[in-house]
């Protein structure tokens, strides 16, 4: 059935060249960060989680979802019997999916290295995997299933002895057959009822049959994004994988792209919520109108229309005097998803610097990474593939260091760090050696 949705009418090109500073940095402007209330709303929960651990957990469960399970944790009767009644062509798509993020992932994992930096002096790194990590797989309408391979296949990549996965009941109380199958199949240890702030203060200090966990990966709402930035900097807490915000696209188009192609990417981001930003540069007006006009008439028909009426009104459709000016905004502006769909998108897609993943060519689209490609779709947002990358094996690893020195070594590098040692005017550093290296030449 047709939905009664409407986009707002003031979907428009707009032109670069004709915007001064400020306008220019208000189009480009991300949405205010989270309020104030939330934060305190989620140090609540936090707080309620560390101090009353399972009865916590059920009170707040009770109170946010409507439901208590059972029992948090589920045995591997429930997870076996769940994946048997999963559709078998799910199945088949998630373990050919699975294939290729593994593929990928393995060929990505960091390895242990060896370098002798003078004679006699050897330097090594050391990868760690850690354990336990913590898994959060949202709920919501639909079942995340392609997050639960994001996260876990990584981990399992990595080594981490036990993995714990936390997702919300849902109405029935129970977590979806469908993320169960998809936990099994990458080998999740440990799988939790449990969702929300609630779900990241159990993994980050341990509550009842909860373990603590180091590191806490996943996305989610403000919530569950406030509850891991708390979390974090506490040093009792547990790490996270990295900061996020609002899904985002940026996609940048020339004459030649399929209007009705560029229409669907934007579509598949600004679907996500009604905070989701999605952006167009391009250097043909006569494309950006003809993206326009099919979004109005393809976005009403969509069976997430009403989010995007709200997300669509927030887009940006800028026109750009060149593909060249389109890369230098893309690159400031810091994309988390950045497709190229250009003539020479390749070339271009050569001089990124700033962006989480990059989708080169009209064949590919950004849902090749979000399921089955074999890069992580578990990427930065909000700006912040400035200074990260995507989710990787490595974020799984704890790196370590060590060096080994003979006499002879000390003897040649020794007196590269007494004089280093002086000028900072640490002098038991400059001793440690200074004896050393006395006591060698004694001994010769």
């Amino acid at each position: 059935m047709m939905s009664t949705v409407t986009l707002q009418s003031n979907l428009e090109a707009v032109n670069w060249s004709g915007l001064d500073a400020g306008q220019r940095r208000a189009l480009l402007r991300r949405p205010a960060a989270r309020q104030e209330n939330l934060q305190q709303s989620v140090a609540g929960i936090i707080k309620r989680v560390r101090e009353g651990e399972d009865s916590a957990l059920r009170e707040l469960t009770l109170q946010l979802d409507g439901v208590i399970p059972q029992r948090f944790e589920l045995g591997p009767e429930e997870i076996e019997a769940a994946s048997k009644r999963v559709d078998p062509a799910l199945m088949e798509a998630l373990k050919d999916a699975a294939s290729r993020i593994e593929a990928f992932h393995v060929a990505d994992k960091p390895r242990d290295g060896t370098v002798e930096t003078a004679p006699g002096l050897t330097c090594r790194v050391r990868y760690q995997p850690l354990s336990p990590v913590g898994l959060y797989i949202p709920g919501g309408s639909a079942p995340l299933v392609s997050t639960v391979l994001m996260l876990a296949i990584p981990a399992r990549i990595a080594g981490c002895r036990e993995v714990v996965m936390c997702s919300p009941p849902g109405k029935d109380g129970r977590i979806a057959d469908e993320i169960l199958a998809a936990a099994q199949l990458c080998g999740v240890n440990r799988i939790f009822c449990v969702g929300g702030a609630q779900a990241v203060a159990a993994m980050a200090y341990g509550a009842g049959s909860v373990p603590r966990c180091r590191k806490i990966f996943g996305p989610g709402n403000a919530w569950v994004t406030a509850a891991k930035q708390q979390v974090s900097q506490d040093p009792e807490g547990a790490a996270i994988d990295m900061p996020a915000g609002p899904s985002e696209v940026l996609v940048i188009a020339d004459d030649d792209a399929d209007e009705e192609f560029i229409a669907w990417d934007l579509m598949s981001q600004a679907e996500h919520g009604p905070d989701s930003q999605v952006i167009l540069l391009s250097d043909s007006r006569r494309l950006i109108d003809a993206v326009i006009e099919r979004l109005r008439v393809l976005a009403p028909g969509t069976a997430r229309a009403a989010i995007l009426s709200q997300s669509l009104a927030e887009a940006r459709f800028i026109r750009v005097d060149s593909l060249a000016l389109a890369i230098e905004l893309s690159n400031d502006y810091a994309p988390e998803h950045l497709i190229i769909n250009t003539v020479d998108a390749a070339e271009l897609a050569s001089q990124v610097t700033d962006a989480g993943s990059v989708f080169i060519g009209a064949w590919t689209p950004e849902s090749l990474g979000d399921y089955c490609s074999g890069t992580n779709h578990v990427l930065p947002t909000y700006g912040w593939a400035r200074s990260h990358g995507a989710l990787g094996v490595g974020d799984y690893l704890r790196r370590m260091t060590f060096q080994e020195a003979s006499r002879s070594a000390l003897e040649q590098v020794g007196p590269t760090a007494e004089i280093m040692a002086a000028v900072e005017g640490l002098e038991a550093h400059k001793m440690a050696v200074t004896q050393r290296l006395a006591s060698s030449r004694d001994k010769s």
